[in-house]
């Protein structure tokens, strides 16, 4: 891709001269290596509620990050202004952040890479699009729900895009660009009766523009699922409490997976040793049924990139093989460190933050059970097939769900929903007690935000039916 066709190179003055200049001042005091991270982010924000709009915002970012990596040693510093003595004194700051050397490191031309791939190849992006074409797909919400069931008392439909422009150099010579898209829509609905309220929650999106509301993910779609999920609470019966067989749905379930598990096999994690799957390449960790892998490729997905935010490409990487650990996801610094292949898992939320190991579209592969004889398997269980709310400790795995739609197992049938069911236990432990796996591998539908030391990313994870011999219930029986 020809550099001189980023935005940065063509609206905002940057010439291959100035990164040069501004890489050779971020290593004049040694140091291995340095790279610079433009951005140049538009971002929607609208809301409805009441049947009116309550809210719609814009919002621009433009900036550049320095990064210098000297060892383990990492300096960092920013400017929020593209003029040339704001980011030279930020790559000053990157430099003494990072090394006392008074020795210059290293670089080379940056050379515009090859980037044939697209994974979000779309006409039109977001930013260009109208408000009222996006106020539309609101409206359609708001109707479908009020219209579903007179019990439907409140909607708030709310819609979020994204146009990220980025462009990455290294002092290894290399250089690329990439347009980024983003669209969500939630729907949340509260139904009452007889005095109680219960709510619904749907939502959908990806790296499209608003074509992707359609089918499954259309407004009135996601509206009429929110409401469903309502109205069922209603009649909710109280979850059981204790030790149980579990059976997780596909799809959303899969945040279960990205929490408790995929956590713990960012590279990060492991290099410090701070995760329960540090030093066990090579050993079982799991269930044989258990295959589970990262991919940063599959297109239009909400967690895919063309390259990772170092530049690198991002990739298909098996973390575990039929329940053995394979390896780590990998950003350039832990790779370096650990001797490792890069997995193109670098990631940042903007350009004022460092990049590191982060997941992309984690999920397990389909296994080779029927979804209805895995249920037909269990004479007395839980059957959890959406997830609100939780807490977990990303290291180790501990956590602790609320299921937001969940239903009794009672002699291999789907029986009453119930409310108020938990689930608590660890992810590793989780995973050697997995039984079946179902071979309806589902994505979930868009709506994933990642967060990790204070920085959010959009990601997908993803799940088949998976049976699970014995977990901890926290239920609300008496």
């Amino acid at each position: 891709m020809e550099l001189n066709k980023s935005i940065f190179f063509e609206q905002h003055n940057v010439s291959t001269s100035d990164l040069g200049t501004y890489l050779s001042e971020a290593l004049s005091r040694g140091g291995d290596y340095a790279d610079l991270y433009f951005e140049y982010r538009i971002n929607h924000s609208i809301v409805l509620e009441e049947q009116i709009i309550k809210s719609a915002t814009k919002g621009v970012n433009l900036g550049v990050g320095v990064r210098v990596i000297s060892g383990e040693k990492t300096g960092y510093a920013y400017s929020d202004n593209l003029n040339r003595e704001h980011i030279i004194k930020a790559a000053r700051t990157a430099a003494f952040i990072a090394n006392t050397s008074s020795a210059g490191g290293a670089i080379q031309v940056p050379t515009p890479l090859n980037q044939e791939r697209n994974f979000y190849n779309i006409p039109i992006f977001p930013a260009e699009l109208e408000i009222r074409q996006k106020i539309a797909l609101l409206e359609q919400a708001d109707h479908a729900a009020r219209t579903y069931d007179s019990r439907i008392k409140q909607v708030q439909a709310s819609y979020i895009d994204e146009t990220k422009h980025v462009l990455i150099v290294t002092s290894e010579g290399k250089a690329t660009w990439d347009l980024q898209p983003l669209v969500r829509l939630n729907v949340m609905c509260i139904a009452e009766e007889n005095g109680k309220r219960q709510s619904g929650y749907q939502g959908g999106g990806g790296r499209r523009a608003l074509e992707i509301f359609a089918g499954e993910l259309s407004p009135p779609a996601l509206a009429r699922e929110s409401a469903r999920q309502a109205i069922l609470q209603l009649h909710a019966v109280d979850a059981p409490a204790g030790t149980m067989e579990v059976v997780l749905g596909p799809g959303w379930p899969g945040i279960l997976l990205h929490e408790a598990i995929g956590h713990g096999l960012e590279a990060d994690f492991n290099r410090k040793k701070t995760s329960a799957f540090a030093g066990l390449v090579g050993q079982k960790v799991g269930s044989e049924l258990c295959t589970v892998v990262d991919d940063g490729t599959i297109p239009f997905r909400r967690g895919s990139l063309n390259m990772d935010d170092e530049g690198n490409p991002t990739h298909e990487t098996v973390l575990i093989e039929k329940g053995v650990l394979q390896g780590y996801l990998q950003d350039r610094l832990s790779s370096k460190l650990m001797k490792s292949a890069l997995t193109g898992n670098g990631r940042r939320q903007g350009y004022d933050h460092i990049p590191m190991p982060r997941m992309t579209n984690t999920f397990m592969m389909s296994g080779e059970s029927a979804p209805e004889d895995i249920v037909k398997s269990v004479k007395k269980g839980l059957y959890a097939v959406h997830f609100g709310g939780g807490q977990v400790d990303i290291t180790s795995g501990k956590f602790v769900f609320s299921a937001s739609e969940a239903y009794l197992i009672e002699d291999g049938h789907l029986t009453a929903p119930v409310k108020g069911a938990t689930l608590i236990g660890d992810g590793p432990t989780v995973l050697r007690q997995v039984t079946a796996v179902g071979n309806d591998l589902k994505l979930d539908q868009g709506v994933g935000i990642c967060g990790k030391d204070g920085q959010t990313i959009p990601v997908s994870v993803g799940l088949p039916t998976i049976k699970i011999r014995e977990i901890t219930v926290g239920g609300t029986e008496k």
